[in-house]
């Protein structure tokens, strides 16, 4: 499998990640294509057992391209967020049906460098101006997973896939490193973010 990860249960692929290589020579999992040329591509089922993996994942992933631990933490609470929408609406629960997550570097000129993840579905469409966080003043348990995403990242779209199904995009970009301190904490002076 060429350094992909495959696990399984009763002979179904339930989390894969494949490189780009793998990705674009085909390898048996039914393509999504907008995921081709993903630099890492993962498919999961809509089990929240799985979501970690996808969530650890995009966090080492941004780790190596230099973002800010505050912000690797949070671009994954992003996808974690993501997926589990994505599990409770999308697919009311359902433990067995397919997700797919791409990460591609954001390399544009004039552009701080950053990262694009996707996330696609098969689950029941909604019109994309209908998904909405609800208030804040509004104090309840849940419901703050859209809101999380839109202040984390950057530029958040979502869109009807054709054939059924939805998308996600979510571009974050990094930030300058602040004077006196580092990439790797993401904090004023240095001190870290728990000084």
């Amino acid at each position: 499998m060429g350094g992909a990860v495959r696990k399984t249960i009763v002979g179904r692929p339930v989390l894969r990640l494949s490189t780009q290589e793998e990705s674009s020579r085909g390898n048996g999992m039914n393509p999504v294509d907008s995921m081709k040329g993903a630099h890492v591509r993962m498919e999961l089922l809509s089990s929240p057992v799985y979501t970690s993996g996808a969530r650890d994942m995009v966090q080492a992933v941004t780790r190596r391209m230099g973002f800010a631990e505050l912000d690797c933490s949070q671009i994954a609470l992003a996808v974690d967020e993501a997926l589990c929408n994505i599990m409770r609406h999308g697919y009311e629960n359902k433990p067995d049906q397919p997700i797919w997550v791409g990460v591609w570097p954001v390399d544009e000129p004039g552009v701080p460098g950053g990262i694009r993840i996707v996330i696609e579905d098969v689950a029941r469409q909604i019109e994309p101006e209908k998904i909405k966080g609800r208030e804040l003043h509004d104090v309840k348990p849940g419901g703050l997973g859209v809101h999380v995403i839109k202040e984390v990242m950057d530029k958040v779209t979502y869109e009807k896939r054709p054939g059924g199904g939805m998308r996600l995009t979510m571009i974050k970009h990094q930030k300058p490193v602040p004077v006196g301190g580092s990439a790797s904490d993401g904090c004023e002076g240095g001190k870290g973010c728990h000084a």
